[in-house]
């Protein structure tokens, strides 16, 4: 992966092409910013830097309701996905309510300018940064000639007559369960890390043993309740499968589980981290009359599920 760095760790680089953001989930609106981040990087021989926040800043100065944000990327996610793109530090800044107070042009001068080095900063066309989102490009091509950097502006990319944004896609994910959309978002299938733990079993008695998630990541964005084509990636090989979120309420279940059914496998894979990608949503959770009655639609949903996962 990118190598994910502390604020604290960074070397002071003066040839360094640096943007800034968020970055959760890094969509294909994201990804435009990153190639060019590279292109810039590597045409003056020096490094690329992505600089983030822990915790999303929309947790600490937003509402009541930004509080329960959740992620569509964790930070070693996000990691991943950068060393993908060629990127070569994320680097990473603890967002505190202090830190919030920051003018943007003490984070320019501060953090980017003495603490990373910066040779070209690279912005989105409508990103604002620093205390009460006051910097805008307006004060980077301010800024530049004074301590020696150069200024590049992406430009809005959309799909279709949707603009690409996090909060679209975790809209896609969690109200709508529509995997589809959201991968044409992300660039990629929504994914998912999570250790298996113990549950009761019930799938293994019925004929379709399934693992049982706790994900890694308390905050993860989790799609809505319902029955979704996968892919399951255990110990580096990929498996077909089908996946529950849910409450099973054909067992009276009450509590919300993420249970994973993996295709043509039979290993004891307790205590593991698995990564779950997400193909395509199948049906909504409901009740059966009988488990036989459930044992025929999981049938069903397996040849979906196989049917789906053929044309990725």
């Amino acid at each position: 992966m990118a190598k994910l760095v502390h604020i604290n760790e960074i070397d002071h680089q003066a040839n360094t092409v640096v943007t800034v953001g968020t970055f959760d989930g890094v969509h294909e609106g994201h990804r435009a910013l990153m190639e060019t981040v590279v292109q810039k990087a590597k045409a003056r021989n020096g490094r690329s830097v992505v600089v983030t926040f822990d915790p999303h800043p929309r947790t600490i100065i937003g509402s009541k309701k930004n509080n329960e944000l959740k992620l569509l990327t964790t930070l070693q996610e996000r990691a991943e996905i950068l060393e993908s793109l060629g990127v070569d530090i994320l680097l990473v800044i603890p967002f505190t309510r202090d830190f919030s107070l920051l003018s943007s042009e003490e984070f320019v001068k501060d953090i980017i300018y003495s603490k990373i080095g910066i040779s070209e900063f690279v912005i989105g066309y409508d990103h604002h940064f620093g205390k009460d989102r006051s910097g805008t490009i307006e004060t980077l091509e301010k800024l530049g000639p004074e301590l020696g950097f150069d200024v590049y502006v992406v430009s809005k990319r959309e799909m279709g007559e949707v603009t690409i944004s996090s909060t679209t896609i975790r809209k896609e994910i969690q109200d709508e369960g529509d995997m589809n959309t959201a991968a044409e978002l992300l660039g990629r299938p929504y994914m998912l890390n999570g250790v298996v733990i113990h549950g009761d079993e019930r799938g293994r008695k019925i004929g379709y043993p399934t693992a049982n998630l706790k994900p890694e990541h308390p905050d993860k964005a989790i799609p809505k309740k319902g029955i979704y084509a996968v892919q399951v990636r255990v110990d580096g090989s990929w498996y077909g499968g089908m996946m529950n979120i849910g409450v099973r309420p054909t067992f009276d279940g009450s509590t919300k589980t993420l249970e994973v059914h993996i295709f043509e496998f039979d290993q004891s894979i307790y205590g593991k981290t698995i990564q779950v990608r997400f193909i395509g949503r199948l049906r909504d959770e409901r009740k059966f009359k009988s488990v036989e009655e459930l044992i025929d639609r999981l049938k069903r949903d397996k040849k979906e599920a196989l049917q789906a996962l053929r044309f990725i």
